[in-house]
């Protein structure tokens, strides 16, 4: 049986959430910035690393780190 009353709690904490990080228009900035940068050039160590940059600065500027990681050239493989 689900209890409504914790579903409320978690649906509360995924609001205050979201509005710390800007809204739900910083938060699909976000998303489409993740999805730049998943498929975008370089190595998957590179996104990793652009990923966790973008998602400690929440609502910021959704193309530099998708360009920064597509502009990388790949590296030939040995």
């Amino acid at each position: 049986m689900v209890r409504f009353n914790s579903l409320k709690k978690v649906a509360e904490k995924a609001k205050q959430e979201v509005d710390k990080r800007g809204g739900t228009d910083a938060l699909k900035e976000d998303a489409n910035e993740l999805k730049g940068i998943a498929k975008g050039k370089g190595s998957l160590k590179d996104k990793a690393k652009a990923a966790g940059q973008a998602i400690k600065d929440p609502g910021a500027e959704s193309t530099k780190s998708a360009d920064r990681t597509a502009e990388r050239p790949e590296k030939p493989s040995a």
